[in-house]
């Protein structure tokens, strides 16, 4: 075969190559730090690819054995760091330090060849033989394609998507080109299996991050459109109590009414940028809206009492968390008693802060939560929302004829959305 097949037979990998390169660039989906190890691996399969080139121009057409050793060399060196940038692929956010130590143990062994032949040696005619360590690219490669195989089932047992068998399917094309390639002279195959396999297994890593990140973006943009939509149901119903609330006072006290809308109107003016958003508020404002919220309730049922005990200002909610609990407390908790209390604490506790909103009111069936939302305002909806804009927790004790506790923990460090 002269230069000319060769080089032509290798085109379809240089082409897969270079398109890879430009989705991987232009994709929105994928994170920054998966684009950079994905351009990192297609940098690498480059030079591998043109390594076979040379290798092939060396071993027939220009015999130049030093050069061919080292040549070769880096061949068998570089195909164990391409198999240990995909476990940065699979996995992320570990460091993976037995796999980059057995890539640094190959490349010990094979720079020997540069003056010794342990490993392998090309004879002044030209010819190649390999020596007593000669199979250990073979060796590592194996174990770990053996190691990417359990990270990768580990990293994916919980998450049943079908697009997450890619992974483990490069894995087997990996074993097979690696078993072609002990069985098969290279002159036979003009290039080495595993140099296809990882050209291919580049393409289906790309494949699956790709599907992988959209499916995390279509997730976010629900999760976002859900907050949207709980919002535009909590906001009219507030808007309504307070204006029934003012409503009643025109008949019944007139100058409570003008007071009482005054502050409404102050309320929206400094709060309505909070009440039209589904992201993230100070505690301060949030407390702000609900004590606005217990002043005008207040001025409607006067036996109805909310104290605010707030220890810490320093971290951020959803907005309009605490207010609909409180209001959730006085509509259907405390109008009963003749002195209905509501409290509202607010302590750091451990590592996040603790909201403890706690009424004397009736009580009723925690497992009812889901069939009382007709009469009860969110609580599902608010608890929807913490867990999921804020990483914490939402707990609800209640007792009949005794009262209800709800108790939020609201972690230091969140995140909102996934970072794509």
């Amino acid at each position: 075969m002269n230069f000319e097949e060769y080089t032509m037979r290798l085109l379809p990998l240089f082409l897969q190559l270079v398109g890879l390169t430009f989705a991987v660039l232009i994709d929105p989906y994928i994170g920054r730090k998966y684009r950079r190890g994905m351009l990192m691996i297609i940098a690498l399969i480059f030079t591998l690819t043109a390594q076979n080139l040379i290798e092939y121009m060396l071993s027939d057409h220009i015999p130049l054995p030093r050069l061919r050793i080292l040549v070769s060399m880096y061949g068998y060196i570089i195909r164990p760091v391409i198999l240990a940038l995909f476990f940065t692929i699979v996995v992320q956010d570990k460091k993976h330090l037995f796999v980059w130590a057995l890539t640094i143990i190959n490349a010990i062994i094979f720079s020997t060849a540069i003056f010794s032949d342990i490993c392998f040696t090309i004879s002044k005619d030209n010819h190649f033989y390999r020596g007593r360590l000669g199979y250990s690219c073979h060796i590592v490669s194996g174990i770990l394609i053996l190691q990417l195989l359990f990270v990768t089932l580990k990293e994916l047992r919980h998450d049943k998507k079908i697009e997450n068998s890619i992974p483990i399917i490069n894995v087997f094309i990996i074993v097979t080109a690696v078993l072609l390639d002990l069985f098969i002279p290279m002159k036979v195959t003009v290039t080495s299996y595993l140099t296809v396999a990882i050209v291919s297994c580049t393409v289906f890593y790309y494949i699956w991050l790709h599907l992988m990140f959209e499916r995390k973006h279509a997730k976010a943009l629900q999760a976002e459109q859900r907050m949207q939509i709980m919002m535009s149901q909590i906001q009219p119903h507030f808007l309504y109590n307070t204006l029934s609330t003012i409503q009643a006072l025109c008949k019944t006290d007139p100058d409570k009414a003008f007071d009482t809308t005054e502050k409404f109107g102050t309320y929206l003016r400094q709060n309505i940028d909070s009440l039209s958003k589904s992201t993230m508020i100070s505690i301060d404002k949030e407390v702000e809206h609900t004590q606005i919220y217990a002043e005008i309730e207040a001025t409607r049922f006067p036996h109805i009492h909310v104290d605010f005990d707030v220890d810490c200002s320093d971290f951020t909610i959803p907005a309009l968390t605490i207010q609909p609990l409180v209001e959730n407390s006085i509509r259907h908790g405390v109008r009963i008693r003749k002195d209905g209390r509501v409290s509202v604490t607010v302590r750091n506790k451990g590592a996040g802060h603790e909201i403890v909103i706690k009424d004397n009111g009736k009580g009723f069936d925690v497992s009812n939560i889901g069939k009382m939302e007709g009469t009860h305002i969110g609580l599902t909806n608010v608890k929807e929302r913490v867990e999921s804009q804020c990483g914490g927790t939402f707990t609800v004790n209640s007792v009949l004829n005794e009262g209800t506790t709800i108790t939020m923990f609201i972690p230091e460090k969140i995140d909102i959305i996934p970072q794509l």
